[in-house]
């Protein structure tokens, strides 16, 4: 195990500092915090970047509740900021309004349907078209729960099947293709040729962000966690499948961490130790990594003042406000225990009272 000296920086300033970057995807397990990261990843990449984009393709959006601004499937400006915008796309309705075409794109949806998983690649595929027709300097992804990432991350290859499978079905089949076309009273310009032409305009944008993904000066994943057994699992599971996809991962961001800052609650106590054990197999499996250490707060981080406020703590690693042993820190325990039984007087006054009036 590398010793602390040796680790890599636990901060996101290397990601800051790639101004290649034009993808930043943010994934892990459901309930870690990963709308707050992107979201404070963004508006961090703001002020080094000339315009920077925020998509939730997470279905159960959380964009608009972090940033307490409603967004839509359009690029809006984030309040407070000329050049954040963020939009949120949900790749289901996508797909009821592909379902819901007419002529050729009807015939395309029905056929497309048959290939499993393209129906959501395709809705992707018209998305990220959509979005390099705009001229944003990096793109950041608040994604869905892992399993859901990982088949986003698949879609170029799923649509590169499914495109050879069309051609395979057009090359055995063309003839009966083209008179199941004429019978269904779709010709001309609906006719194979364009269904296929179709496809295949998809392919250049397929190919291009296919290519962006793996390059590693292009595209990196952060992957977000907690320091508890289902959470390393899953993130190692991730780390494992982007490095099959070739998907450059060298940051991840552990949350929800309990520091030893005078904590006197047996509860917080056993829950500090537990952590402890899982921060330390972070550490031996991914020595390489900048591993960024948030802790737990007291209360949520919602609106633009509070993820800016706490963003600080992605630049520079979070330091407990007094050590235990120190004549400061056991001030402040002395101060904590102080108010503790003052709050306890008070409630035996209030219960006394009560009594009484009975």
């Amino acid at each position: 195990m590398a010793t602390e000296l040796d680790l890599p920086e636990g901060t996101v300033q290397n990601i800051l500092d790639q101004e290649s970057l034009k993808w930043v995807f943010v994934g892990g397990k459901g309930g870690v915090g990963k709308t707050t990261c992107s979201s404070i990843l963004s508006i961090l990449l703001s002020k080094v970047r000339s315009s920077v984009l925020i998509i939730s393709t997470d279905p159960a959006h959380n964009l608009s509740d972090a940033f307490q601004q409603r967004f839509t499937k359009t690029p809006n400006l984030v309040n407070g900021f000329s050049n954040l915008y963020a939009m949120e796309v949900d790749p289901n309705v996508e797909n009821e309004e592909l379902h819901n075409a007419e002529g050729m794109d009807s015939f395309v949806s029905e056929l497309a349907n048959a290939i499993p998983g393209i129906d959501e690649a395709m809705s992707f595929a018209e998305m990220l078209k959509l979005v390099q027709t705009m001229d944003y300097s990096v793109i950041v992804f608040d994604t869905a729960p892992t399993g859901h990432t990982l088949r986003l991350l698949q879609f170029p290859s799923t649509l590169e099947k499914g495109l050879a499978k069309m051609m395979t079905l057009k090359n055995k089949f063309g003839g009966l293709l083209s008179q199941m076309t004429r019978m269904f009273g779709i010709d001309g310009d609906f006719g194979e040729d364009a269904i296929l032409g179709k496809l295949e305009g998809m392919k250049d944008v397929i190919e291009k962000v296919n290519r962006q993904f793996k390059d590693p000066d292009l595209t990196t994943f952060v992957c977000v966690c907690i320091p508890e057994f289902l959470s390393l699992y899953e993130t190692e599971r991730l780390v494992q499948e982007l490095t099959k996809f070739e998907i450059d991962t060298h940051n991840i961001i552990i949350n929800q961490v309990i520091f030893d800052e005078a904590v006197e609650s047996k509860l917080l106590k056993a829950r500090m130790r537990m952590q402890q054990k899982y921060l330390d197999q972070f550490y031996m499996l991914y020595d390489d990594f900048h591993i960024t250490k948030l802790p737990l707060l007291p209360e949520e981080v919602c609106g633009v003042e509070a993820l800016k406020s706490f963003s600080q703590h992605f630049l520079t690693p979070y330091q407990p406000s007094l050590a235990r042993g120190t004549v400061e820190g056991l001030e402040q325990r002395v101060s904590i225990l102080k108010e503790q039984l003052k709050e306890a007087e008070s409630e035996l006054e209030r219960q006394r009272k009560g009594k009484e009036k009975v």
